[in-house]
């Protein structure tokens, strides 16, 4: 009954200043208050307190506990409980484009590009609970992995299942994959679209010019993030298949066009970023979660509940307990 309870008017709470005059009060002269017998001499009488008499004490006690809760009852003791609810008032669709050629499978960061990155974009996906988001990924053709969707547990299978695929020809369509990506998202209603774009080579395949896929994300005005994967200089790299179907790796020169990633995310109204290591490709990661922010709408409930009629109730039993008391066992005339 009394957890987490406060009180809304505390300032009553300074009544409780009478109660030790009142004790002291009571100390000094409760004896005037009873009836007296006189006698000329007590020296023929034995002096001996009866129970009744030792425990007189008490009524003086029931009647300051019924004070202290009277008084508790009228500083309104209360408790409160809260609900929320949130609402998502600016919904956010994104696409992740994302390269699958055998490049992806370089060493230069750990354990490999495809593999660290599979690790980031699920940790982005976890960190974006109202968003919608999708998965396409390319090499010399592309195709959408996972359409734009609020599951996130059949979203993250999905880009935990993604490999180097020999199925697809080897190659890098960035205006394949880039295009995919906005016909995804040009009949979105989202009030924000953006598309997040990973590569770590050149525009070598496919048919359509990753210039003309941007004008394209840009009429649509699809925000387009553009990241350069790989390090500076030589990494090892696949070069060939072995015969028992292993890759073979060999350093080879990084080569990103990052002319071209600039004009894209220029384009769009994004940013070109280059990650060169796991580090710098988290905190890009981490970056444009906080430059796509979804606006969240928080209503907070709040039910007060009065407690002030329990405290009333056991002050009037108390008042009443030491009244019984006094007219029946001690028989008082106070």
């Amino acid at each position: 009954m009394f957890k987490d309870l406060y009180l809304a008017d505390p300032g009553y709470l300074i009544i409780f200043i009478i109660i030790p005059f009142t004790i002291l009060f009571w100390y000094k002269y409760g004896k005037l208050t009873q009836a007296t017998l006189r006698y000329s001499s007590l020296s023929l009488l034995k002096f001996n307190r009866s129970l009744i008499s030792r425990l007189r004490p008490i009524l003086y006690i029931l009647r300051i506990l019924a004070i202290i809760f009277i008084v508790i009852a009228l500083s309104r003791p209360q408790s409160e409980s809260t609900s929320k609810r949130i609402k998502s008032s600016r919904g956010i669709d994104i696409v992740m484009v994302i390269d699958i050629s055998s490049s992806m499978l370089s060493k230069d960061l750990k354990p490999d590009r495809l593999s660290a990155l599979k690790s980031v974009a699920s940790n982005f996906i976890d960190d974006r609970p109202n968003d919608r988001i999708g998965l396409v990924v390319y090499a010399a053709e592309s195709y959408t992995k996972t359409p734009v969707t609020t599951d996130k547990l059949i979203l993250k299978q999905s880009l935990s299942d993604i490999n180097y695929e020999s199925l697809l020809e080897d190659g890098t369509a960035i205006g394949m994959g880039l295009t995919t990506a906005v016909n995804r998202l040009k009949e979105s209603t989202a009030k924000s679209k953006v598309i997040i774009l990973l590569t770590d080579g050149v525009n070598n395949s496919g048919f359509i010019d990753p210039r003309i896929a941007a004008e394209l994300a840009a009429e649509y005005e699809i925000k387009t993030y553009t990241i350069g994967l790989g390090t500076n200089g030589r990494a090892l790299a696949p070069v060939s298949i072995l015969p028992n179907g292993d890759f073979q790796f060999a350093l080879t020169k990084v080569e990103i066009d990052e002319d071209l990633l600039n004009y894209i995310s220029e384009k769009t109204s994004g940013r070109y970023f280059r990650a060169t290591d796991n580090l710098e490709l988290q905190n890009i990661y981490d970056e444009i979660n906080k430059l796509e922010k979804t606006e969240i709408t928080e209503t907070i409930f709040t039910n007060i509940s009065e407690k002030y009629r329990s405290f009333v109730l056991i002050g009037f039993i108390l008042f009443l307990l030491e009244i019984i008391t006094r007219k029946l066992i001690f028989r008082s005339f106070i």
